[in-house]
């Protein structure tokens, strides 16, 4: 395990759509725990591939309940809405305001390529959308709605 050097706003590959995983490969497996030691010593609470140079539908999350990985995932419901900061590792030292569902249904795979159906809340389900746009090229700053803030790292809530 390594952990890898980071994106940051302004680099070409977090505005590319990421290609959809066929098989799980050794060096793929071997990505998957690179993220997640990264989103680790990163103090993030999600990670996706992209934003450590990899073009594959591959994202990381801990908000607290354990590591999930989601590998090809697609939102398959919302319901409710959250206003709220949001963070993130590829834009550090600041956040804004973005508007989200408060509930998130989705389906994926997991590391070992087991169809998975997770649901989530409040945080997680922002994590999950947040980190799913990466996939698609996004960042959170096309949503923010109002000024972005600056903040310290030891007060950012980081996706």
């Amino acid at each position: 395990m390594a952990i890898r050097k980071l994106r940051y706003e302004g680099d070409p590959v977090l505005g590319k759509v990421c290609k959809e995983v066929k098989e799980m490969t050794p060096h793929l497996k071997e990505l998957v725990q690179d993220m997640l030691e990264t989103m680790y010593a990163a103090e993030g609470v999600g990670l996706a591939a992209p934003q450590v140079g990899v073009l594959r539908r591959i994202a990381v999350i801990d908000v607290g309940e354990g590591p999930y990985v989601f590998v090809n995932p697609k939102i398959v419901e919302t319901a409710g809405e959250q206003i709220g900061d949001e963070g993130c590792l590829s834009v550090p030292g600041k956040s804004g305001t973005v508007r989200r569902p408060e509930y998130v249904k989705t389906v994926a795979f997991d590391a070992d390529m087991n169809p998975i159906e997770v649901e989530g809340h409040g945080l997680f389900a922002r994590a999950m959308c947040h980190e799913f746009d990466h996939l698609d090229g996004h960042l959170y700053l096309e949503k923010v709605e109002g000024p972005l803030n600056e903040v310290s790292y030891a007060d950012e809530d980081e996706n």
